[in-house]
C-alpha cells in the first residue's frame, strides 16, 4: 500500500506530505513516513502542543517535531529547533526570545534525511 496525500484540498499541505514521503523513501528513515502518516489523517487528531510542553520535556539543543501546530502559551527558557506544520506568532516570539529556532517540516526533513536525535512531541 502506498501513501499519498490524496484526501486533503490543502495543495501546500500536500506538497509537505508527499515530500516527507519522498524523503522516507530516498533515505530508508521511517520517522518521516510516520510523519507523515499523522499528518495525512484528519485534521481533528493533529497535535496541538503549547511551548511550556516543550521547556518541560526536552533540553537545550534539541530537534523537536510537532505533527500539527504549535502554541504560545506558558514559557520556554530551552535553546532548541521546533519544526511544526503551523506556528503561532506568540510561540516564534517566545522561540526567539529564549534562543531558539524554528524550521518548517519539510525544510528539516531535507537538512536531516535519516532523523537523527529528532523527538516527536504530541
Amino acid at each position: 500500500m502506498s501513501l499519498k496525500a490524496n484526501r486533503k484540498s490543502n495543495p501546500l499541505l500536500k506538497d509537505v506530505i508527499n515530500g516527507l514521503i519522498e524523503v522516507s523513501r530516498e533515505s530508508g528513515s521511517l520517522i518521516w513516513r510516520d510523519i507523515a502518516k499523522r499528518l495525512n489523517g484528519g485534521d481533528r487528531r493533529y497535535a496541538s502542543v503549547n511551548v511550556s510542553k516543550i521547556s518541560r520535556l526536552s533540553s537545550d539543543g534539541d530537534l523537536v517535531v510537532i505533527p500539527g501546530s504549535l502554541l504560545g502559551s506558558g514559557y520556554i527558557d530551552k535553546k532548541v529547533t521546533v519544526s511544526a506544520l503551523r506556528i503561532s506568532d506568540k510561540a516564534k516570539k517566545k522561540l526567539d526570545e529564549a534562543g531558539g529556532s524554528y524550521k518548517p517540516l519539510l525544510e528539516l526533513a531535507k537538512e536531516n534525511p535519516k532523523g537523527t536525535n529528532v523527538r516527536i512531541m504530541r
